[in-house]
């Protein structure tokens, strides 16, 4: 493993995640880091965190956040539906299947980037278990992966455990990378991170 080390908390329901998630992957290359994946229930962060839900907060920030995503899809030129038609769903399935993934060794990070596009951009329903099971074998899974990630009591006490984890190290928002302690929240702050991670 990698002397770098980057600690990754997300939800697959995020879009920043998803903006983010392809310049973060680049930029870990580039210095030889290694991720850890670390998919999160920010429905218990938010609550000790002082996070509310999209649906619940002011309609201020709900206009800006569109306004903003907007801005982000456009510098980027990255294919986003600022409202997608299955979000918010509930994410603890894909969130488990990213752990039953990174478990088996297998490419969590690509998976995760299936996922986020199944929401941004195919408007697909990743709450919905054959959604999943059609993303799996789209990526050369068979179907029964999702349900040994369902059944498998260690995806769940992991996905808990990196939640625990998160509000014990203060993460607060998606996406938030964490690099010898320092945590750097949001897609806005890859630069930021880079810079770390050059600095050794």
């Amino acid at each position: 493993m990698s002397a770098k080390t980057i600690d990754y908390y997300f939800t697959p329901m995020s879009p920043w995640a998803y903006l983010g998630h392809e310049r973060f992957a680049a930029i870990a290359k580039k210095h030889g880091a290694h991720i850890e994946v670390k998919p999160v229930d920010y429905g218990r962060i938010f609550p000790v965190s002082g996070g509310l839900p999209l649906a619940q907060r002011p309609k201020q920030r709900q206009a800006y956040r569109l306004f903003e995503l907007q801005r982000w899809r456009e510098f980027l030129s990255v294919p986003l539906n600022i409202k997608p038609k299955h979000a918010p769903v509930p994410a603890e399935l894909a969130a488990r299947l990213i752990i039953a993934a990174d478990m088996k060794e297998l490419n969590a990070m690509a998976l995760s980037l299936a996922i986020h596009q199944a929401i941004f951009v195919q408007e697909r329903d990743i709450s919905d278990p054959d959604t999943l099971k059609a993303i799996c074998a789209e990526h050369g899974r068979k179907p029964d992966f999702l349900w040994e990630a369902e059944q498998n009591e260690e995806t769940k006490k992991r996905y808990d455990a990196y939640t625990q984890e998160a509000i014990d190290r203060q993460v607060f928002g998606a996406p938030t990378y964490i690099y010898k302690d320092e945590p750097f929240w949001g897609q806005d702050r890859l630069d930021f991170l880079d810079r770390a991670l050059a600095k050794g």
